[in-house]
């Protein structure tokens, strides 16, 4: 059954929680993860009820995909790193959401997946706040 086009949309409560908003493109909220071992973020299409990428319309697939490609670059170009892990899981929280992680291979979990691996670490408020302005500018998102 295809998503319900009245519903409004509105972010998780959990990824509210582990994330800090950097802006909206014109499909996805941006969001950082709160752990501070990767440089992290999030791509969540602001479309209600949409728990996979083949819920979204074949317009919104491609935009989707611009909008990865967009972030991906910045990402790299802001952290250097050695490669891009980019995923859609959703087996905690099925609303539809795009890993996209800068790795090195001196972060902690390398070469493995970065899920539980080892615990969040809190981000420091001015690098983070400094990570975010670089990503900004990068993505062409205005500061709040």
């Amino acid at each position: 059954m295809p998503p319900d086009p009245s519903a409004a949309w509105s972010l998780h409560p959990q990824l509210a929680k582990d994330t800090i908003n950097i802006g909206d493109l014109p499909l996805c909220r941006v969001l950082v993860i709160n752990d501070a071992n990767y440089p992290w973020l999030l791509l969540v299409p602001r479309r209600p009820e949409v728990a996979e990428i083949i819920d979204l319309d074949e317009v919104e697939q491609a935009q989707l995909m611009t909008e990865i490609t967009r972030v991906g670059r910045a990402l790299k170009a802001v952290t250097q790193c050695a490669k891009l892990n980019i995923a859609a899981l959703g087996n905690v929280v099925s609303q539809l959401h795009i890993h996209v992680i800068a790795r090195r291979t001196s972060d902690a979990a390398w070469p493995r997946p970065v899920w539980g691996q080892v615990a969040p670490l809190a981000h420091d408020k001015q690098e983070v706040e400094a990570f975010i302005q670089a990503l900004r500018r990068r993505i062409w998102l205005a500061s709040d």
